[in-house]
């Protein structure tokens, strides 16, 4: 027998399962965060819903918010269950499950007029995002704001209704500016370097275009604080629904599995107050930068490592390319070699000690991460964890021909197919385009550091350029397997 999700089941969850210790019904909204996915409720929705069960913070409950109607998919599955989840850890040796409860509400994804009044509420004094790299409208080989991007322009036209959530939050700021409400916080959960300044300079990009006081209003008047966030969180399949019911009697619509390790680190820098955060584990600190930089390069920039000859090489789970010695050792050197000596010191930390704890953690044999899931969105992620790696590498005049076989890797990938010919399905929001230009570099490396918008002044480097055809050369010739055999002996 199993128990549905619900509150009213609350009273009757399994044994193996525990729930919230608090009366939900007495929560209060605080945030409204946009982009209720698996991180976001493994991730500030697991930190909140530990607050709440220590008697703290209950006027921070959440509310969900989104743009896209994909998104009413998941929240017709989170209604039915009152808004709960299911949040099961797991490691070697190690699985446990537990009912959150942080969340009360989720505003109907795309209806504008609703989730601006919300915005609007003095009650609201925090809106969080986590909507992925793809969700902030920047320049990749540049890294700022583009305000020419269609949706933007068409947000910024005299009364037009928002349809992206930049456009939102002005027009939630708008209205709190014009009623005299403090304006809320504006606080990311994406892993983008500096994340509070590029939401700022989203949202001050877009309001630069509607009117010049407004957007040095919200410039002189709302906090955006940087912050690092890190859990591995897959997506959700009929297998985690599966275990879930067979391993702990629970029915669950839309359950999360994550690693147990997690970590959040931000600035205290909020307009309205926040929740006491610091008193459940998060890192409140004068400056998140190393400590960002370490994690998108060494634990991001990994996930690409790993992720391109893997998917070459048909294997399908994180840890099993970690059980590979080709794609592990070339984890440990790229790391050692190129990546990791880009780092700066980072407070308390030894950058050696944080790349094995990466180690262990992509090795995790029960998470059931995917490959496929780590190729995704090269376009958007390659820029913020990979290349900015080898522009520092070339500026000091230090060798990149483990980083430009990474990015060969990624162009072989794009082609389209594995090295035993079975065809890879779009894994990008611009695949047609990647995989146009990657089948034009089979012949041409050039065509694909071509990718101004991608590559910028990396891909002009004569010395990168080099290194990069010459890997995508033996790579064509020779295969994933045999080509990082060579580097790992030294001889590509």
């Amino acid at each position: 027998m199993t128990v549905k999700l619900s509150s009213s089941n609350l009273a009757k969850l399994p044994p193996k399962v525990s729930g919230p210790n608090y009366d939900r019904a007495r929560l209060k909204a605080g945030i409204v965060h946009f982009g209720v996915g698996n991180f976001h409720r493994s991730h500030q929705a697991v930190y909140l819903d530990d607050l709440f069960n220590a008697g703290l913070g209950h006027d921070w409950a959440l509310i969900g918010a989104g743009v896209f109607a994909g998104e009413k998919i998941g929240r017709g599955k989170l209604e039915e269950q009152d808004w709960l989840t299911t949040v099961v850890e797991q490691d070697q040796g190690h699985m446990s499950a537990r009912v959150t409860g942080a969340m009360i509400d989720f505003l109907m994804p795309g209806e504008a007029a609703a989730i601006i009044e919300q915005l609007a509420d003095p009650a609201i004094r925090i809106v969080s995002l986590t909507i992925t790299e793809g969700g902030y409208f920047i320049d990749p080989a540049s890294g700022v704001f583009n305000p020419t991007h269609p949706d933007i322009v068409a947000d910024a036209q005299p009364g037009a209704e928002p349809k992206t959530v930049f456009g939102l939050i002005l027009a939630g700021l708008v209205r709190r500016r014009a009623d005299g409400i403090v304006p809320f916080t504006v606080m990311s959960c994406d892993n983008i370097p500096h994340n509070g300044h590029v939401t700022s300079d989203g949202v001050i990009g877009l309001a630069r275009l509607i009117d010049e006081d407004l957007a040095n209003w919200v410039r002189d008047n709302v906090a955006f604080p940087n912050g690092m966030v890190d859990r591995i969180t897959p997506a959700t399949t009929d297998r985690e629904r599966g275990i879930l019911a067979s391993d702990f009697g629970l029915e669950d619509n839309w359950p999360v599995f994550c690693e147990p390790f997690r970590q959040w680190v931000l600035e205290d820098h909020f307009t309205a107050g926040r929740p006491a955060l610091e008193k459940v584990g998060v890192q409140f600190v004068g400056d998140v930068a190393p400590y960002e930089l370490m994690k998108i390069r060494i634990l991001n920039g990994g996930h690409a490592t790993i992720a391109y000859p893997a998917g070459l090489m048909d294997i399908h789970f994180v840890h099993e390319a970690m059980q590979e010695p080709l794609v592990r050792g070339f984890l440990a050197k790229l790391e050692r070699d190129e990546i990791i000596p880009t780092v700066p010191p980072v407070p308390d930390t030894v950058l050696e000690d944080y790349y094995q704890l990466i180690e262990r953690r992509f090795s995790n044999p029960k998470i059931g991460d995917t490959i496929r899931r780590l190729c995704l969105d090269g376009s958007n992620r390659q820029p913020k964890f990979i290349i900015p790696t080898i522009a520092d590498r070339l500026k000091a005049g230090k060798g990149v021909a483990g980083l430009a076989l990474e990015s060969a890797l990624w162009c072989r990938y794009c082609f389209g197919t594995t090295d035993s010919g079975v065809v890879i399905e779009p894994n990008d929001p611009n695949w047609d385009r990647l995989q146009a230009t990657a089948r034009a570099a089979k012949d041409a490396p050039g065509a694909w550091l071509a990718m101004e918008d991608i590559y910028g002044d990396v891909g002009r480097s004569a010395a990168f350029a080099e290194a990069f055809a010459h890997a995508l050369n033996v790579l064509w010739a020779n295969g994933a397997r045999e080509t990082l055999t060579r580097y790992l002996a030294g001889k590509l």
